[in-house]
């Protein structure tokens, strides 16, 4: 059984494959802080809770955009799960071409979601990805990653609307009832639900046309994507674990030493 993990800035979300199905999947909050030893306390308590046991894995892959944490994980399979360990990146790609000017600045987590959006269509695509970062990843017609777009995050947004404007307040994130607020609250989110999704379809527009491909797909994951993604037209379809789909395959390539 395969463990996976994408590790993001701001969450981890975990996921454990019983071969190509995945069987139990768990997001945490992203702690810089914790050690190897604690990491595997995390995981062996939301393995119990889900009937699960550590030593059933025999691999663990991890795509991550924080540096420091690939020395614990490193550690973590040494130790605590005694099987080796593959860190998703320019260099472990899963055969993927990364078509930009610095492939090696291309984060782990845009690799994986490429690969596995190629896997599903087998065509030009854009993924969007809705985390601390709001990535849009193009892969092109021969399956290569090829660029896209960074923009804010949706909840970095409104952090910095909190700390910056002393009069709005923190707010819960939710669709309002209306595009049309009618207080603070529901005026900041309609801003930011229906802003960002005026802003993700504006994107997959202008990305589609310099594809050439008014109908390439646009899958949308991340921890957000149910919230945000269905507000926006131009998404064909919202997997929020696309992530993890694109690690394991990356890891099944490099042990059948395909890639």
């Amino acid at each position: 059984m395969l463990l996976a993990a994408d590790v993001g800035n701001t969450n981890i979300t975990w996921g454990l494959f019983d071969g190509q199905h995945l069987a139990c999947h768990w997001r945490v909050r992203t702690d810089r802080q914790r050690t190897a030893d604690e990491y595997a306390v995390l995981l062996d308590g939301l393995f119990r809770v889900s009937g699960q046991s550590l030593a059933a894995v025999t691999g663990l892959a991890v795509a991550t955009v924080v540096p420091p944490l690939r020395a614990v994980f490193s550690e973590l399979a040494a130790r605590h799960l005694n099987c080796p360990v593959l860190f998703v990146g320019p260099d472990q790609t899963g055969g993927l071409r990364l078509d930009v000017d610095e492939p090696g600045q291309v984060g782990a987590d845009r690799i994986a979601n490429a690969v596995a959006a190629w896997e599903r269509y087998r065509r030009a695509a854009i993924v969007v990805d809705f985390g601390t970062a709001t990535n849009f990843d193009v892969i092109s017609a021969d399956g290569a990653f090829i660029g896209g777009a960074i923009a804010p995050g949706v909840l970095v947004s409104l952090e910095a609307l909190f700390q910056r404007a002393a009069a709005l307040p923190r707010i819960d994130l939710v669709r309002p009832p209306s595009p049309i607020g009618r207080n603070t609250v529901t005026n900041m989110q309609s801003g930011t639900v229906f802003g960002l999704a005026a802003m993700v379809d504006g994107m997959i527009h202008r990305i589609r046309a310099a594809l050439g491909d008014p109908r390439a797909p646009a899958v949308a994951t991340g921890g957000l994507a149910p919230l945000l993604a269905r507000e926006a037209a131009a998404v064909d379809e919202v997997d929020p674990l696309l992530t993890l789909q694109g690690i394991r395959i990356i890891y099944e390539r490099a042990a059948a030493g395909i890639c």
